[in-house]
């Protein structure tokens, strides 16, 4: 007979469900009152799944059926608990890493449901062991500031509305919304391994020299500030100068020690507006230090395959070319003599196109120069190919199906003065060629 009791519960907890999808009235109080922890994440889950569909009401009405008149419950605080972790376990399963999670609440949800995902994220790892938990996860977990702030000995829910000063049903809508938007997620490759499964390396981290970086960042920061183009040119060449040189160095010791080869990937997020334009300038980029880069226009960003080394370069380089870029776009609109034209949304986008156009052309004329200049280029050749080899493949396994995509450019202003603008700029970290879809 008890089986039989909670099937009816379950019923009837559906059957409320549906009336809050199609925004009917409000649940027995009674039953919510009767639900288990079990059945309230059923109905946050459903609440959340229904918002991300579309229904712009579905949030606030599961929340106010769920919270009712009175105070958070500890069944109703277990429930949201369960279905957070459930659907972040799941996130995870889906290939998003707690960085992507950060970044697109950022753009999609407001700064309370942000909060509470971080502080979900926070709760999902400490069930991990530190050793087992991958050093990006660690890196991303330190930059967000997921980290417990809550008490152990009472539910986070209840101590997390407190501190936003949120009434139940404020911070029940929150909770859902903050939920749909990982129902929105679609499924993306699996770049780091899950928490609970990372070996430590057989290898170490052929990231790029830290005393080194640490110099191109001050040449970059240097020449970002400087208003004279002359200096920036030249503080250009001497950070240009020192990353290809070490970058060609690298490559034939590797050769020499047979050294792992073996590619990575990780995500950057871009900023909007013209998100795709900008696409084009990390593609460059990547292409011009031997990785590989694809698209995701829906949610603006962009997956670059690599090298660890050379992602470390090309996320450095492409930060400081989006600054420039930006500053240069808002001066060429700013600059005497230019009509309302020169700051419409076609001009900036063809500036940005041209911009990330012509960067590509002085990287890959950059990466020729160099090779040509090398000590050995008879044997450099070779092994740059055969790394190139093995970035195709790992981007062929990560990305089997890709489409090309193009963007245009509708303003033959914008096109010059972009084009101009990447002829001043202050180039850093690359390294030799790679091909891109996407």
């Amino acid at each position: 007979m008890e089986g039989v009791a909670a099937m009816g519960k379950n019923r009837r907890h559906r059957a409320a469900a549906q009336r809050a999808r199609a925004g009917g009235g409000p649940a027995d109080p009674a039953l919510i009152e009767a639900a288990t922890a079990e059945q309230i994440e059923y109905a946050i889950l459903a609440g959340a799944m229904e918002s991300a569909r579309g229904n712009p009401r579905a949030a606030q009405h599961f929340a106010t059926e769920l919270a009712g008149r009175g105070p958070l419950t500890p069944e109703l605080e277990r429930g949201v608990d369960l279905a957070a972790r459930h659907l972040i376990t799941e996130t995870y399963k889906n290939g998003w890493l707690p960085g992507d999670i950060h970044q697109a609440a950022l753009r999609h949800v407001d700064e309370f449901a942000v909060g509470y995902l971080i502080d979900t994220i926070a709760a999902h790892i400490e069930q991990f062991a530190p050793e087992t938990v991958d050093a990006t996860w660690v890196s991303q977990l330190t930059e967000m500031g997921a980290a417990r702030w809550w008490s152990p000995e009472a539910p986070h829910l209840g101590q997390w509305a407190g501190k936003q000063l949120l009434i139940p049903a404020e911070a029940l809508t929150t909770v859902i919304e903050a939920l749909a938007l990982l129902f929105r997620f679609p499924e993306l490759a699996l770049i780091r391994p899950l928490p609970g499964t990372a070996q430590p390396p057989t290898a170490p981290h052929r990231a790029v020299d830290e005393k080194v970086l640490g110099r191109v960042r001050g040449l970059l920061a240097k020449a970002e500030s400087t208003d004279f183009p002359d200096e920036a040119e030249t503080l250009s060449a001497k950070a240009q100068e020192l990353m290809t040189k070490y970058a060609i160095d690298r490559a034939l010791i590797d050769a020499e020690t047979s050294a792992p080869d073996l590619p990575g990937a990780r995500r950057l997020w871009l900023q909007t507006p013209y998100v795709d334009a900008k696409a084009l300038l990390v593609d460059a980029v990547a292409e011009a230090n031997r990785c590989r880069a694809i698209f995701f226009a829906e949610w603006g960003f962009v997956t670059i395959v690599g090298d660890e080394g050379d992602l470390d370069v090309v996320e450095l380089l492409t930060t400081s070319l989006l600054v420039q870029a930006t500053r240069a776009m808002i001066a060429s609109g700013s600059d005497t003599g230019r009509d309302s034209h020169s700051r419409s949304r076609s001009f900036r986008k063809s500036f940005l196109i041209a911009y990330a156009t012509r960067i590509g052309e002085r990287l890959s004329r950059i990466n020729e120069d160099t090779i040509a200049k090398s000590a050995e280029p008879e044997r450099l050749l070779p092994v740059l190919a055969s790394h190139q080899l093995k970035v195709d493949d790992a981007f062929d396994a990560l990305f089997p199906t890709v489409a090309a995509a193009r963007v245009s450019a509708g303003s033959a202003a914008g096109w010059a003065a972009g084009r101009e603008a990447a002829d001043r700029a202050q180039l850093v970290a690359r390294r030799p060629v790679g091909k891109q879809r996407g």
